[in-house]
């Protein structure tokens, strides 16, 4: 079970270097590295038999790659929440690792403490997208894709100049102790505006709200 002082962890990738560097960063209070894998059967086939906490998953893996490992996962309800791994910043990649359910995207370039907050807030149930891949991917899906009259449609209300202000700052990938300090608010009104936001635009989490919000035009 993941308690706030200890979040079990699972290291999938075929590179031997990369899963040592990441041991390494992972050297800190309330990280507990668990095991490694090599491939994606062999990361299914663990969680399965070790239920970690959060999976490090490395797209690009043999016989069975990452994005493959990740729906098995999803297709046995397994709870592990899994954070997707790559060095290319793929949009096609991306898309398909959250649609299949993944509740993390990251560049292996990440640092330390970004890695160890990304994998804090992720066992904690918050998805979170590396941010500034995501902006390279909004920014691509508005200039090859206008919004469908279903995307428009799913808009339930107006949001508020407020929430406006808070969307703008949770498109650029800020947190919600960011986007207090930024607008000068108490962090619980943040998050009250988060979930408004959410609800208003008909979205399960801040990075399809984002999607969304860039898709129809509210946030350029």
């Amino acid at each position: 079970m993941t308690t706030i002082d200890s979040i079990s962890i699972l290291i999938a990738d075929d590179h031997p270097m990369v899963r040592s560097g990441l041991r390494s960063m992972l050297n800190a209070p309330g990280f507990r590295v668990i095991g490694e894998a090599s491939t994606g059967k062999e990361a299914v086939d663990m969680t399965t038999k070790l239920h970690p906490d959060v999976i490090l998953m490395d797209i690009r893996m043999p016989n069975v790659d990452g994005i493959e490992a990740l729906e098995a996962i999803r297709e046995a309800r397994l709870k592990t929440r899994v954070i997707m791994m790559t060095s290319y910043q793929s949009t096609a990649y991306l898309l398909r690792a959250l649609a299949l359910g993944a509740s993390g995207y990251i560049l292996k370039s990440i640092s330390q403490p970004d890695l160890l907050s990304t994998i804090r807030d992720v066992a904690a149930g918050t998805n979170r997208v590396d941010h500034r891949f995501l902006q390279n991917v909004l920014k691509e899906l508005n200039k090859t894709s206008a919004p469908s009259a279903e995307v428009v449609s799913d808009i339930i209300e107006p949001l508020t100049d407020r929430e406006m202000d808070v969307l703008h700052l949770l498109v650029e990938g800020l947190t919600n102790q960011a986007i207090a300090n930024m607008l000068d608010l108490r962090i619980s009104t943040v998050k009250s505006h988060v979930e408004t936001i959410l609800g208003k635009l008909n979205a399960s989490d801040r990075t399809q709200a984002a999607v969304k919000a860039i898709r129809v035009g509210i946030v350029k």
